[in-house]
């Protein structure tokens, strides 16, 4: 076998050296990919924690919006929450009519009567596009506060819409598939974002340490 080797060209035994040390080289690659996906995998984590963010509520937010009905309207994520849960109901025209009070009231003097004239016409008088329930006696008083409109002519109204909003929507909303689907997207989402976290610390402690 020796001499038949040492008989053959050099030009055979440079090239059975460099096939060699290529499938050397491919049997090391497989472990070089796999850390390299490792890392790919990792950054497309990071990526989708950080859009499911932005497209929904933290669990701090979820937390606060089971905690009073007033820390769900003041938020603009969580006016969309609900009213996307209102929109289910059929009754989204009473968190509409909230939102242009709160407009209204902003607005000035000038666009007073022109603005409280198509909030009236949309909303509180009878047979209105998105009418609101309110009883006869608030319905006739706003009709009269808008007559001469200044910024707190709707109040009483939108004070009781409020408070049928938070007696009756926001218990249904707490219970709702809706804030349980949330629940657990936020709670999923946490867990990812810890994951990652520790990752990013391990990877940092063994870079320092090399």
């Amino acid at each position: 076998m020796c001499r038949g080797l040492a008989t053959l060209p050099a030009t055979c035994l440079k090239s059975a050296k460099d096939i060699k040390h290529k499938i050397s080289f491919l049997l090391q690659k497989p472990e070089h990919h796999t850390s390299h996906q490792s890392q790919i995998k990792e950054k497309n984590d990071a990526a989708a924690a950080a859009a499911a963010a932005k497209s929904g509520p933290t669990a701090a937010e979820l937390k606060k919006w089971k905690e009073s009905f007033n820390h769900v309207i003041t938020s603009e994520m969580g006016r969309t929450v609900f009213g996307n849960f209102l929109k289910s109901e059929f009754s989204k025209e009473n968190l509409d009519f909230w939102v242009a009070c709160e407009v209204y009231k902003k607005s000035a003097p000038s666009k007073m009567a022109n603005r409280s004239k198509q909030i009236y016409q949309q909303h509180v008088e009878a047979n209105a596009t998105n009418e609101v329930n309110l009883d006869a006696a608030t319905r006739e008083e706003t009709k009269k506060n808008v007559e001469n409109p200044c910024p707190c002519c709707f109040d009483e109204a939108q004070q009781m819409i409020y408070t049928l909003m938070e007696k009756d929507s926001y218990r249904r909303f707490l219970n709702s598939k809706l804030i349980q689907d949330l629940t657990r997207t936020t709670a999923a989402q946490e867990k990812m974002e810890r994951k990652i976290s520790d990752s990013a610390k391990n990877g940092q402690a063994l870079t320092g340490g090399a």
